[in-house]
C-alpha cells in the first residue's frame, strides 16, 4: 500500500523530493522550540485551513468539479462541533466524540446535496452555482438565529456574533487533569493531521480509486465505456473532500472556541478556490505548499489593510488565470525539474577527459 505514495498522480517520486521533505517535516517539528506560544498558535491557526485546501484539491482538481462549497461543509461541521460540545459537556474524551460526530454530519450533508447534483447531471459552471448557493444559505440563516429561542440544547447559535466558549479538543490525561488541544497541544495535533491526509491523499490518488477519478474527469463517457459506475466515484470524491472542509472547521471552533457565519460566506468561500487556483489544482503537493504560503502573506498583509489583503488575492487569481492556468507552485516545480533534466542530459553527453599519457607509456 505504501508503494502508492509515488505514483502518477502525484509530485514528488525520488529522493529528490522526499529529502527536502523530510527536512522541512523536521523544521515544522522544531518551530515550537524557537517561537514564543502566539506564533505558535497563529500558526496552527494557519494550518487548520490547509484541510480545506487539500478537499478542494481532490474536488476541483482531481474530480474536475467546481465547489464554492467548502465553507458550507466548514460551517456544519464547525457548528456541529459547537452544539455537540456544549451539550456533552466538554468533559475528556467527550469533545472527539464531538469532532467524529460533526464530521460525520458534514460528510452526510455532502452526500445528500452530492446525490442530488450528481444524479441530477449537474455539472460544469452549475455545480460551483448550486454549492454556492448552499453556502450562502446557511450564512444567512445563520445570521438570522440572535434571538434566544435559537438554540439547540445548551447551546445558542448567536447570529451574526456566533456561537463561542465551547471547550476545546481534549483528552483525559494522568493526574485526572484533561489534557487541552491549545497552543503547542494544538499546533502539534494540527501537523500530524496534516501529515496523515497529506500522505493518505497520495495513497488513495495513485490507487486504483484515483486512476478512476482522474479519467472521469478528463472523459466521463469513455470511463462510463468502461463499466466505471461514474456518479458512485464522483460522489465519493466529493464526500471525502467535503469532510475534510469539516475537518478544518472543527479545528478552527476549537481553537478559537467560537464561530461565526462571517466565517461561511461569500468572501470565505472564495478564498478556497484562490489558494489551489494560485497553488495548482492538479497536485496535491502544490496546493498544501501554495494554500500555506498564500495563507501567510495574507495574514500578513492584513494586520495592515484586509482591503488591501483582499484586493491582493483577487489580483493573484487575476495572473494566475492569464499567466499560469495550471498554478505557480505547479509552474515553478515543472520548471525546476526540466532544469535538473537539462543539467543531467547535459553532463551525460559531455565527453569524459582522458588522463595524458606520461612520456614512459609513450616510449613503450
Amino acid at each position: 500500500m505504501f508503494q502508492l505514495i509515488n505514483g502518477p498522480q502525484t509530485l514528488g517520486a525520488s529522493r529528490v523530493f522526499w529529502l527536502p521533505f523530510l527536512a522541512v517535516l523536521v523544521l515544522v517539528l522544531a518551530y515550537p522550540a524557537v517561537a514564543d506560544s502566539y506564533d505558535v498558535g497563529n500558526m496552527a491557526y494557519l494550518l487548520t485551513w490547509t484541510f480545506m485546501a487539500m478537499g478542494l484539491c481532490l474536488v476541483w482538481g482531481y474530480g474536475g468539479m467546481l465547489s464554492f462549497g467548502q465553507t458550507f461543509f466548514f460551517g456544519v461541521a464547525g457548528y456541529g462541533y459547537g452544539v455537540l460540545a456544549t451539550n456533552l459537556g466538554g468533559e475528556s474524551g467527550t469533545t472527539f466524540l464531538a469532532l467524529a460526530l460533526a464530521l460525520g454530519l458534514a460528510a452526510l450533508a455532502a452526500a445528500v446535496l452530492g446525490y442530488f447534483m450528481i444524479w441530477g447531471r449537474v455539472g460544469g459552471v452549475f455545480f460551483g452555482i448550486v454549492t454556492l448557493s448552499a453556502t450562502l444559505v446557511l450564512a444567512f440563516f445563520l445570521g438570522q438565529t440572535a434571538g434566544p429561542e435559537w438554540h439547540i440544547g445548551n447551546a445558542r447559535l448567536n447570529g451574526f456574533n456566533g456561537m463561542k466558549d465551547m471547550a476545546p479538543l481534549n483528552i483525559p490525561w494522568f493526574g485526572g487533569e484533561p489534557l487541552f488541544f491549545e497552543g503547542v497541544a494544538l499546533y502539534y495535533l494540527v501537523v500530524a493531521l496534516i501529515l496523515v491526509v497529506y500522505l493518505g491523499l497520495r495513497i488513495l490518488l495513485n490507487s486504483r480509486f484515483g486512476n478512476v477519478v482522474v479519467a472521469v474527469r478528463e472523459d466521463p463517457q469513455r470511463a462510463e465505456l468502461l463499466g466505471y459506475d461514474v456518479r458512485k466515484y464522483q460522489l465519493a470524491t466529493f464526500v471525502i473532500g467535503s469532510a475534510l472542509a469539516g475537518l478544518s472547521g472543527v479545528l478552527y471552533t476549537s481553537w478559537g472556541q467560537f464561530i461565526t457565519p462571517a466565517s461561511i460566506g461569500l468572501p470565505a468561500a472564495a478564498m478556497p478556490i484562490v489558494w489551489v487556483a494560485f497553488s495548482g489544482r492538479g497536485d496535491i503537493t502544490a496546493t498544501l505548499v501554495g494554500s500555506f504560503l498564500v495563507l501567510w502573506a495574507f495574514q500578513a498583509l492584513t494586520v495592515y489593510s484586509q482591503q488591501a489583503a483582499l484586493l491582493l488575492m483577487g489580483a493573484m487569481l487575476l495572473c494566475t488565470v492569464m499567466v499560469a492556468p495550471q498554478g505557480f507552485v505547479i509552474g515553478v516545480a515543472n520548471t525546476a525539474r526540466r532544469l535538473f533534466a537539462r543539467r543531467g542530459a547535459t553532463q551525460a553527453a559531455a565527453p569524459s577527459k582522458l588522463p595524458e599519457a606520461t612520456t614512459a607509456e609513450v616510449r613503450a
